[in-house]
């Protein structure tokens, strides 16, 4: 993801990545959460694929499932949960 895409995920302001980046301030409670949940579905994502590159492929094709979205402009707009749902029907055989 890029930075961007990342920001949005967490439902912060790219400002704040760098700020985090850089030491300079620390997530509050809500983007604590959002970051666990980009954690955990980097892990779903290392499960479900062999390699990073079919990961990528994955996040960056039109998903039935999303409505048509890609699952990563649905990680933009911070539909961590979406993105995660779309991985869980594809690990039970849901291709869509």
């Amino acid at each position: 993801l890029t930075d961007a895409q990342l920001a949005g995920a967490l439902g912060v302001s790219p400002r704040s990545l760098e700020r985090w980046h850089a030491g300079e301030r620390y997530p509050q409670h809500e983007s604590r959460d959002r970051l666990d949940a980009m954690v955990a579905l980097q892990h779903r994502l290392r499960e479900t694929f062999a390699t990073w590159n079919a990961a990528a492929d994955w996040l960056h094709a039109d998903s039935a499932y999303l409505g048509g979205l890609k699952p990563v402009e649905a990680l933009h707009v911070g539909r961590i949960d979406a993105v995660d749902g779309a991985l869980e029907a594809l690990d039970s055989g849901i291709f869509l």
